[in-house]
């Protein structure tokens, strides 16, 4: 019996079994969609094949012809040195292994390189090639914290691409704007008019980038629509005051302190207190002052003992400082910013009079305390149990008016017993001291606090350093370092530390760490292995730092 061919219907999701089948058959029993039997119809199997094949590997069905995208925007900054864009390529290529288990092994981990190497690369003001920007912009989805980097590298054509791709929409979110090109500031009619119409987060960029450059204009821009905006976008809009805060903004921050909403007042107020010479600042070194003198009556012995009378200090006893805490939260001082309202656990007075003393400039103290500098008034005993709140809130002080002095008086000596000074209660108060210095008197001080007490506690402090570390840093880091591998403890407990650093270890302390690669021999009471672990460990940031070396190297000069 003759078998008639069989047409292939419109083209479907079986369109390619279909064609599949009709060559298994033969274009003789079988001919592709609408092809007459006949000698050309092995050709247009072929030609069908070759049109489903081109559909297959696009995955997208076949649509009308749509507008074609505008060509992506030029970026005029140099091109990358060839050999720094192949340790690109092997960066974004890398995959973190899975997590869980203490040991890391020797080998780098390259996905906690690719931050460094997006700075120093943004630091020479190259541009990416544009075959990576796709593996750059998926590395930075799967990552928040390389974002600003990785799009400020990726430049102008990250934000074309993320239009075209919505698991890239993240970078549209991340530009101001929506990445929609921001009027210039000469222009003040387009301001005008993007400040009235704009978007809240084209209005933020806005206001952000003429602060930037003419503060007193973004500050008398917002007013022209403070009294009509939401409560969340007025503490939004006020927040962004903070750069370029100076005296000029007193009127407009005081006039704020009256705000219908409670978060806008308090913003004020704390922007207020910043400004030693601002009436706020004033009234709260009134309200403090009355709360904190030298008390004439009362000294503390050698032994820190406080007695009655003796005032004079000839007998080697030293002035005590009496506190008496506010009894009230007056209208007055909540205007001003101070809460009524204590914490769960807290005191009424203590919690007042630690609001009071944190908005006073720091100025205050030495005019009421008999002249003293910093140093010698943190020294001075604090009667009744005072002292913990006392000396908690100039810490508070010091780092909002960013007043180094303070900072270093409060901190102490990063040697002392108590390691943080009388004011320095935990660690992260001293890193926000350490905030207020300089970077390379902030590394020798958390030298010394090494040094002194070991890594145990140092994992924050270290965190607020510059990068690289200074030579005293990474000298007292390695050294610690190598007093916890020879007391034959695992170095897992050391991992964080170690892991910073591989990122922030000047890598001309590579050649230093040679030494250490070696097994040492374990003492008798040592954690089986542990010589081992230490020196894959050591291993690991020796090949790290010189891998560090050989990136910037291939990134040039700068």
């Amino acid at each position: 019996m003759t078998r008639s061919p069989v047409s292939v219907d419109a083209p479907g999701a079986d369109v390619w079994e279909g064609l599949v089948t009709t060559a298994l058959l033969g274009t003789d029993r079988r001919t592709p969609p609408g092809t007459a039997p006949g000698p050309d119809a092995p050709a247009a199997l072929l030609d069908a094949a070759a049109v489903e094949t081109v559909r297959r590997r696009a995955g997208l069905r076949p649509a009308r012809a749509a507008e074609r995208p505008q060509p992506a925007p030029e970026d005029p900054r140099p091109a990358l040195p060839p050999a720094a864009a192949r340790r690109l390529a092997m960066l974004l290529a890398d995959r973190p292994g899975p997590s869980g288990g203490g040991r890391r092994g020797s080998a780098p981990d390259l996905t906690e390189l690719l931050p460094q190497w997006l700075a120093v690369a943004n630091a020479r003001g190259f541009a990416p090639p544009p075959q990576v920007l796709p593996a750059l912009l998926d590395a930075a989805r799967g990552r928040t914290d390389l974002r600003p980097a990785a799009l400020e590298f990726a430049g102008p054509r990250a934000l074309w691409l993320a239009r075209l791709n919505p698991d890239w929409r993240f970078a549209l979110r991340a530009t101001p704007g929506g990445g929609a090109a921001l009027p210039r500031l000469e222009d003040e009619e387009r301001i005008q008019r993007l400040w009235q119409e704009g978007l809240f987060a084209e209005r933020v960029a806005l206001l952000s980038a003429l602060r930037s450059r003419e503060p007193a204009a973004a500050r008398d821009l917002l007013a022209t629509t403070w009294a009509t905006e939401r409560a969340e976008d007025r503490l939004m809009f006020l927040d962004s005051l903070r750069a370029g805060l100076g005296p000029d903004d007193e009127p407009f921050l005081e006039q704020s302190l009256a705000d219908r909403s409670r978060n806008v007042r308090a913003t004020a107020a704390e922007l207020l207190s910043a400004l030693p010479g601002s009436a706020l600042a004033a009234r709260m070194a009134v309200r403090a002052g009355a709360c904190v003198a030298i008390d004439h009556l009362r000294t503390a012995q050698p032994g820190g003992e406080c007695l009655e009378g003796g005032a004079s200090g000839a007998d080697g006893s030293t002035p005590t400082i009496a506190v008496e805490a506010p009894h009230e939260c007056d209208p007055g001082m909540e205007r001003d910013g101070v809460v009524a309202k204590a914490p769960a656990g807290r005191g009424e007075r203590s919690w007042w009079l630690g609001q009071l003393v944190e908005a006073a400039p720091l100025a205050t103290w030495s005019r009421r305390l008999g002249g003293r500098t910093p140093r010698e008034i943190v020294a001075l005993p604090v009667a009744d149990e005072w002292q913990g709140e006392l000396h908690a809130a100039w810490c508070r002080a010091a780092v909002r008016q960013r007043d180094a002095e303070w900072s270093r008086a409060l901190l102490g000596e990063p040697s002392a017993p108590d390691a943080g000074g009388p004011g320095a209660v935990s660690l992260a108060e001293r890193a926000k001291l350490l905030g207020t210095l300089g970077a390379a008197e902030r590394a020798e001080w958390v030298a010394g606090f090494i040094s002194a007490h070991g890594l145990s506690e140092a994992f924050q402090l270290l965190g607020v350093c510059g990068v690289p570390w200074a030579a005293p840093l990474g000298r007292a880091v390695v050294d610690a370092l190598n007093i916890a591998r020879d007391a034959g403890s695992y170095p897992w407990s050391f991992s964080g530390v170690m892991g910073l650093a591989e990122r922030c270890l000047d890598p001309s302390e590579a050649s230093r760490l040679d030494a250490l690669l070696a097994v040492p021999d374990e003492p008798e009471n040592a954690s089986p292995g542990a010589g081992g672990y230490w020196a894959e460990a050591f291993q690991r940031l020796v090949t790290t730092l010189r891998l560090r070396a050989a990136m910037t190297e291939e990134l040039g000069a700068a």
